[in-house]
């Protein structure tokens, strides 16, 4: 599988606001090395994306 990712200050925090926008999050936030983090949420119609922060 192959995701968008959109880059982000923190992925945490666009997830809680992706929540309260009526999106789920299929994985929370997850370290990937020396890479970030990155977040896994899907939008209102089921579409899953990627979150990537520094930090």
């Amino acid at each position: 599988m192959s995701f968008t990712y959109f880059s982000c200050n923190n992925c945490a925090v666009e997830a809680a606001r992706l929540e309260r926008a009526g999106g789920k999050v299929h994985s929370t936030k997850m370290a990937i090395g020396g890479y970030g983090f990155v977040t896994l949420p899907l939008d209102t119609e089921g579409n899953m994306f990627g979150l990537h922060s520094l930090k």
